[in-house]
């Protein structure tokens, strides 16, 4: 209980994170952006791999609506 109560004071540290991801992509398409992603909170961070450290984060995608289904009124 404590340490939820800290985390969400003072949140994640993203001290576990996953290696560098790059995601596959067909040759007609730009780049993709290389991440890494905490293993905590899953935040994910833009990486740099010149350099080789974690960047500005990622923006989150907003949750999709879930569909509809299409009933016949009685």
């Amino acid at each position: 209980m404590i340490v939820r109560m800290l985390g969400l004071l003072f949140g994640c540290h993203h001290r576990h994170i996953t290696r560098p991801i790059t995601p596959v992509r067909k040759r007609s398409s730009e780049p993709g952006n290389t991440y890494v992603a905490c293993l905590e909170c899953g935040r994910q961070f833009h990486y740099d791999t010149i350099n080789m450290c974690i960047g500005t984060p990622m923006p989150m995608p907003l949750p999709s609506a879930p569909p509809q289904e299409n009933l016949p009124s009685a």
